[in-house]
């Protein structure tokens, strides 16, 4: 190939980039803007002003990095053998930064008298060969992804021509964590804040007490898997199978972006919901295309067969706990108490019932209304957090409807209502 005419056309695409993405934080800073404007969270601002994200820095930082990973072209470089071994590389020296993360959380969670500085050393030494491993592999490994991504959209139908719109860019970072703000006397989403990645559980402890005792509201911080801005937010995690799946979540909700669904997020609860719902269900489909097609050993492995005819099995069987149908039974029971206004039995009954779920193996903070709001509107499949809410019903029927996954998703991003989806599915 021409070297010239290659670096003319990374210049060109490169300055495509550049355009698209103005348009775009353009669009998602004006939709911000709308939805950030209310009463109560001018009433929150005093007790966050110092623990709330700066989207603008990161954003600023995240597009100079793209940009710079963009001109090497990774993706077409390397030898396709040499992509997929770099990739699980790069999941393996996550695991391994975890692993000495920890190690560095323990110690300095040692009482003084008890530190070793020898040992902290050589902790912090293999800390920063380990980082100073992973920013090399960094813009590689996700321009390798990228590319997959694209190639697994364009076999989906969800390109336009050859090239998704959003073009694909996400990050893998340190998540901010979300502030979650409820009614006390219903479950619905008012406020929905970023904090700072890193804050003490006692901070979140503190400022949930101190909001709900002088707002009279529920609140709960969150921790979050992936955030739609542009670029994407990526939690880092060893799950290579969840971090694909986020990566294709979140570009969804960007696309949406561009059409009625997405404009509408924070018109009402059943649009956030219907929203999504769309991206989980679109995730999991694009996130296991690619592990099919790119990592078999990743994907999800086969069902157990039936046992033989004729194996013994135990006479007696331990009921199994229900993480799903246990956490539907709370949320129909809330929504029954607090539809009679007996919001302090419904309090104490959420109390009661995550302190089941930690019996049975499930650590839960805190449930409430907050908890609800949030966890509710992520509806891809029936019973959990979203109780009897008829909306993910309707957003999984139509799924079933629809012969393909753009065909749904296509059909979906001019739903601006929650009437408009119920007359998709009965025209």
């Amino acid at each position: 190939m021409n070297m010239e005419r290659f670096s003319s056309g990374r210049r060109i695409l490169s300055r495509w980039l550049r355009i698209l993405a103005c348009i775009l934080l353009i669009i998602l800073i004006t939709n911000r803007s709308q939805i950030q404007l209310s009463d109560l969270q001018d009433r929150i601002q005093p007790f966050i002003s110092t623990l709330k994200f700066n989207f603008v820095g990161w954003t600023i930082n995240a597009f100079s990095d793209k940009f710079s990973a963009a001109s090497m072209g990774w993706q077409h470089i390397l030898p396709a053998e040499e992509t997929l071994s770099l990739v699980k590389e790069y999941a393996s020296l996550q695991a391994r930064l975890d692993q000495v993360e920890q190690q560095l959380t323990l110690y300095y969670s040692t009482p003084d008298e008890q530190k070793d500085q020898q040992q902290f050393a050589e902790i912090k030494k293999a800390y920063d060969a380990l980082k100073a491993q992973q920013s090399l592999l960094e813009p590689v490994y996700e321009s390798i992804l990228t590319e997959q991504i694209r190639t697994v959209l364009k076999e989906n139908q969800l390109t336009t021509g050859t090239q998704p719109v959003p073009p694909i860019l996400f990050r893998e970072t340190d998540l901010p964590y979300a502030l979650i703000i409820s009614p006390r006397d219903h479950i619905e989403q008012v406020v929905n804040i970023s904090l700072l990645p890193d804050l003490p559980l006692t901070t979140f402890v503190d400022l949930e007490k101190t909001i709900e005792k002088q707002l009279q509201v529920s609140a709960l911080v969150v921790p979050v898997g992936g955030i739609g801005t542009y670029p994407t937010m990526i939690m880092r995690t060893t799950n290579f199978n969840y971090t694909v799946e986020v990566i294709q979540h979140e570009w969804i909700h960007n696309y949406l972006t561009l059409f009625p669904l997405g404009l509408n997020y924070e018109t009402t609860p059943e649009l956030r919901t219907i929203n999504e719902t769309t991206a989980s269900i679109a995730g999991k489909e694009l996130g296991a295309f690619i592990l099919n097609k790119y990592y078999p050993p990743q994907a999800d492995p086969a069902p157990a067969q039936p046992q033989e005819q004729g194996a013994t099995t135990p006479e007696v069987t331990p009921p199994v706990f229900d993480y799903r149908a246990e956490m539907h039974t709370t949320r129909v029971a809330v929504d029954a108490l607090l539809a009679e206004r007996k919001i302090d039995q419904a309090e104490t009954y959420m109390e009661n019932r995550r302190i089941l779920f930690l019996e049975n193996g499930y650590t839960i903070r805190r449930i409430n209304q907050a908890y609800f709001a949030f966890y509710g509107a992520y509806a891809d499949q029936p019973g959990g957090a979203a109780g009897d809410d008829p909306v993910g019903e309707a957003v999984r029927t139509l799924r079933k409807q629809k012969s393909t996954l753009a065909e749904f998703i296509k059909t979906i991003a001019w739903v601006d209502d929650y009437q408009k989806l119920l007359d998709l599915l009965n025209p």
